[in-house]
């Protein structure tokens, strides 16, 4: 497996892997600047890969911050062996996260995030959202670069395949697609409906991004509000309106 460098917006780069054998991409973002950030270790067994990939954008030992959504072996799964490369680096996510099982997992202890806390890393600024069950966990939480509008939105949007690394078409219904096929599969109900799960998401589409930076698929530059706003919808119609067997 190789991986593919893609600057999506300004010094942030998506790091892509296309694994044959999920049929998927498992994709990093590397945010380049004074305390440069991380967002997804990606899987430990895909490490040295990733580690190539970021090391043809800068240093990976000046590596500061790595953040993800929540505790899954695509999000942190290798963040001991960044932590081990890159001696100043801290985790940060989710007060739950790392009280739950950042803190115990993690050689160093994380820096936990309140709701909307902001983590100031040079020239750009990640917000920290708190989005219980949002792709899926209860730790889960999402980043936005404030300044050129860059959403780091996890397993929202998931579509699989080898796709282009950034791209203005529709990926609402790739999206969908992948959630309607997903509903028979052994990995159903991945993502669970609560009485907050539309709320968080028009949260989320109130930051009018213009970037969504996927972690499986293309990375999507356009109208993200709109984007999200009927991705809510069909996560009412498709999964909001399952009944329970």
């Amino acid at each position: 497996m190789e991986s593919t460098v893609t600057e999506i917006a300004p010094e942030i780069f998506r790091i892509s892997t296309y694994h044959p054998e999920f049929g998927i991409q498992f994709n990093q973002f590397l945010v380049k600047d004074d305390e440069p950030f991380l967002m997804h270790t990606g899987l430990k067994k895909m490490f040295s890969t990733t580690f190539d990939a970021v090391a043809s954008v800068f240093d990976p030992s000046k590596l500061r911050w790595i953040g993800f959504s929540h505790f899954e072996s695509d999000e942190c799964g290798a963040l001991n062996e960044w932590l081990k490369i890159a001696p100043q680096a801290q985790a940060v996510c989710s007060i739950v996260g790392a009280l739950v099982m950042v803190d115990d997992f993690a050689a160093r202890p994380a820096r936990s995030l309140a709701d909307g806390e902001v983590l100031h890393i040079g020239r750009h600024r990640l917000q920290f959202l708190s989005t219980p069950h949002v792709p899926h966990c209860w730790d889960a939480g999402l980043f936005f670069e404030e300044v050129d509008r860059t959403l780091l939105c996890s397993d929202l949007f998931f579509h699989p395949g080898n796709p282009e690394p950034l791209t203005d078409a529709d990926v609402l219904s790739r999206a969908r697609e992948s959630i309607v096929q997903n509903l028979s599969g052994p990995l159903a109900k991945d993502m669970p409906y609560t009485p907050y799960t539309d709320a968080t998401l028009r949260r989320l589409a109130a930051l009018k991004p213009r970037t969504l930076a996927l972690m499986h698929g293309s990375a999507f530059e356009g109208d993200g509000a709109g984007a999200i706003l009927g991705l809510a919808e069909v996560i009412k119609e498709t999964i909001g309106e399952q009944k329970n067997p």
